[in-house]
């Protein structure tokens, strides 16, 4: 995806949860390959936006402007309420393999490239040793792992993760935010991350979206260092 085109151009976009307006104000770009790091306190409307960006919730007003070129099937998401997946019998390679899924097409089965992908994403996230157990039977944390990995698989053009660190320890935590800045930066993937691990999520973040139920800040991550939101918000003022 071309650095210069807009994946999505928000223009006056509000969103209403259960009939009321949970964001509103919203005009901001994401271009290919941009990092954009959401940021904002509990019920500030962050996964909300992520649903609307993401084409699975509809803007109560404003209009999202989403690049044709973008194509679901090349894109990862890894979002925030995951219980569901508890009761999935899966192991854990078929999960990851699933990933891949928006390639098959027409075709019957997954081709060597789709099984190299997710054999070398179990890898990246420290889990091969357990692709033959059951999903459901994992702590926590290994789900965690599982799903980030199938979200990698997927993703050829956007990656979008909603609290990706939950339930992972600090060395897992590290690990994964290298990997993102590292599909980032040397595959040019566009990122579009949730985070409340705001020093993590914003070290290799290019943009910066601030919410506080309205578009309070966007704009360079220097820049909302620097700013007297984000100065607040990471405590520093």
């Amino acid at each position: 995806m071309n650095k210069q085109s807009a994946l999505f151009t928000c223009r006056d976009v509000s969103f209403e949860w259960e009939g009321l307006t949970v964001v509103q104000g919203l005009n901001f770009e994401v271009q290919g390959g941009d990092y954009l790091c959401i940021t904002g306190e509990n019920g500030s409307g962050k996964s909300t936006l992520i649903q609307g960006l993401l084409g699975i919730k509809q803007p109560e007003g404003g209009s999202i402007i989403r690049n044709g070129d973008l194509k679901s099937r090349s894109t990862g998401y890894l979002p925030q309420r995951r219980s569901f997946m508890n009761f999935f019998p899966a192991g854990v390679y078929e999960v990851v393999l699933s990933g891949r899924i928006g390639r098959l097409g027409m075709k019957p089965f997954y081709s060597h490239a789709d099984k190299h992908a997710a054999e070398k994403n179990l890898e990246r996230l420290g889990i091969a040793s357990l692709r033959n157990q059951c999903y459901g039977e994992l702590s926590g944390g290994q789900q965690q792992r599982v799903l980030l990995a199938r979200a990698f698989c997927a993703a050829d053009q956007l990656l979008v993760l909603d609290e990706p660190s939950a339930g992972l320890d600090p060395v897992v935590s590290a690990e994964m935010y290298g990997i993102v800045e590292e599909f980032n930066r040397e595959k040019g993937l566009t990122v579009i991350m949730v985070s409340h691990d705001i020093e993590k999520a914003i070290g290799a973040a290019s943009h910066v979206l601030h919410l506080g139920n309205r578009q309070l800040f966007y704009g360079t991550a220097d820049e909302f260092r620097n700013s007297e939101t984000g100065k607040k918000f990471m405590g520093k003022n």
